[in-house]
């Protein structure tokens, strides 16, 4: 699997991330590093189900009728 290196640039895009959507700077550190990786999804119950951050959609895979991405 793939690993992000935890870099200034990632570091800065991740407080900019928090800022921008009032979310935990761990919860916008991880998107950052999928967001560097090319993912364009991250499994999460902690933030919005759906909502996209920076090209990055959230699935919370514990919601009842979640459609996930094939």
């Amino acid at each position: 699997m793939p690993i992000a290196s935890l870099t200034p640039e990632l570091i800065r895009r991740a407080i900019r991330l928090q800022e921008r959507h009032q979310i935990s700077y761990w919860d916008a550190a991880i998107l950052s590093a999928a967001k560097e990786l090319a993912a364009t999804t991250v499994f999460s119950e902690d933030l919005n189900n759906g909502q996209t951050y920076d090209g990055v959609t959230v699935i919370n895979p514990f919601l009842p009728n979640v459609t996930l991405p094939t």
